[in-house]
């Protein structure tokens, strides 16, 4: 599957691909959460978490789906589906949208509606009709996006590192 429009090209990440997916990951995640400056704490989170090696053994797995977002020089978004979690609030289905990142430099270009759309069709492939995603309470642009692409707000959980816990909005996608 590669498919292009307006100069978005998606396609199914490769293992190659896992050290990108990576760094991408990291640049979003502290640009996203980290406004005030980084300590040790979100430090050693990230370095633990967002490593090329978690992402290979994530895109080795029949549960896991990702489709990148490709330009010239290299990927500039993804999306990560994950088969099998249910909401831990509200209802949906068995699928989760657990990762949706865009460069933010690319940002505006279409690109994050263009992974959501292509993520969506591979959930309704499955008879996901209903994914699931979580996002922090403070990224209102990124609820914002989401709920003018069809998702509502079905309940809050939280986001754990350690023993701190961040309140995430559950959203949950009402269909077509």
């Amino acid at each position: 599957m590669v498919e292009q429009a307006a100069e978005i090209t998606l396609r199914p990440a490769r293992p190659e691909d896992a050290s990108s997916l990576a760094a991408l990951s990291i640049e979003v995640w502290l640009g996203t959460y980290l406004r005030r400056g980084i300590n040790g704490f979100f430090a050693d989170y990230v370095f633990a978490e967002l490593t090329p090696q978690r992402m290979a053994e994530q895109l080795d797995r029949d549960t896991e789906r990702f489709i990148v977002s490709q330009n010239a020089e290299g990927i500039d978004g993804f999306i990560r589906l994950t088969q099998g979690p249910k909401p831990p609030k509200g209802k949906g289905s068995a699928l989760e949208i657990s990762t949706l990142y865009v460069q933010p430099r690319h940002h505006g270009r279409g690109l994050g509606r263009a992974l959501l759309q292509a993520g969506l069709a591979h959930a309704n492939a499955l008879g996901a009709r209903h994914p699931w995603l979580t996002t922090n309470i403070e990224n209102t642009p990124a609820i914002a996006f989401y709920q003018r692409q069809g998702f509502a707000i079905t309940g809050r959980t939280h986001f754990q590192i350690g023993d701190q816990a961040y309140p995430n909005e559950v959203l949950t996608f009402q269909g077509y």
